[in-house]
């Protein structure tokens, strides 16, 4: 598996009480489709993974299997804390038809280099999926190192890294270990265009769950290394990428996918956008249809 360009991380839509919304996740599949991603992720921390019942998790990527029908990869977020309970949730998510699993550092239990090494190498050897590496720091209270990253690039189940920190330095080391079978993601919308200028496979994004077809060009123009056009096109996403941040992902994207009518907010304790937000939240939200409807355009020559 090689993956590139423009991923979404899929936020989870419900309804107003609080069921899985399953009119709007076939909606929110159809527009990436539509708007040119190139895999999805289901039930990564976007999607809100640690809130969803085991039920909902399997029909969430059963329906994502199904609706894609293979016309790009699905990929499913099995990372927990545990490795013998991320590989029992690995294989699951193979049996569902998932591509490949994204599996973040183990969240709280902070392991060390040694022992992120053996846990990674375990669940790819069990070899229910390819695994895509997830790091992540801020939310998970470990980072997983560069040259730990090293030391497991090799295994053929290996298949690449989701890097959120945010550093170019962090990304500059990592890009020494891409290879035809394993593929450097950033995994930070502000910083994915320098990221990919400089030679990163792609983006998982979370901005591009509302603005699929503005990240599959910003991914197209970094990645064929057109410099001026990229960052031109950057900087008309930066407000987008402001927004997203104003309170813990995925409440800020999950409020413009509300305006869409894609979804009615989230699980505790996450809480709907602080009312403080509002007015930003509606300019970012007409913002987010000029840039869709730009970003569909052909790209000029």
């Amino acid at each position: 598996m090689r993956l590139s360009g423009s991923i979404t991380a899929l936020a989870t839509p419900f309804t107003a009480a609080g069921e899985l919304d399953l009119d709007a996740w076939h909606k929110l599949l159809a527009a990436q489709l539509q708007g040119g991603t190139q895999a999805v992720v289901v039930a990564g921390s976007t999607g809100e993974a640690a809130a969803l019942y085991d039920a909902e998790y399997d029909l969430l990527l059963r329906t994502a299997v199904e609706a894609v029908a293979g016309r790009i990869p699905v990929l499913a977020g099995t990372g927990l804390s545990n490795t013998a309970k991320t590989i029992e949730l690995t294989r699951r998510a193979a049996a569902l038809g998932a591509d490949a699993a994204l599996v973040v550092t183990p969240p709280y239990v902070r392991p060390t280099q040694a022992g992120l090494i053996a846990h990674y190498r375990a669940i790819a050897d069990d070899g229910a999926l390819p695994i895509v590496l997830y790091n992540v720091p801020g939310r998970t209270g470990g980072d997983l190192l560069p040259q730990t990253v090293a030391a497991l690039v090799d295994h053929p189940r290996i298949v690449g890294i989701k890097e959120a920190v945010a550093e170019a330095a962090r990304m500059d080391a990592l890009l020494a270990f891409k290879s035809d079978g394993f593929a450097v993601l950033s995994g930070d919308d502000p910083t994915a265009c320098r990221a990919m200028l400089t030679g990163a496979d792609g983006i998982v994004s979370v901005g591009s769950n509302v603005l699929p077809a503005a990240f599959r060009r910003l991914a197209d123009l970094a990645r064929a290394g057109r410099r001026e056009a990229a960052e031109a096109w950057d900087v008309r996403l930066r407000p987008a990428y402001d927004f997203l941040g104003v309170e813990p992902n995925p409440i800020p994207v999950k409020a413009l996918l509300a305006a869409q009518g894609l979804g009615h907010g989230l699980r505790l304790p996450l809480q709907s956008l602080s009312p403080a937000h509002d007015e930003a939240a509606r300019r970012i939200a007409a913002l987010v249809i000029e840039l869709e409807h730009a970003g569909r355009e052909p790209i000029a020559a």
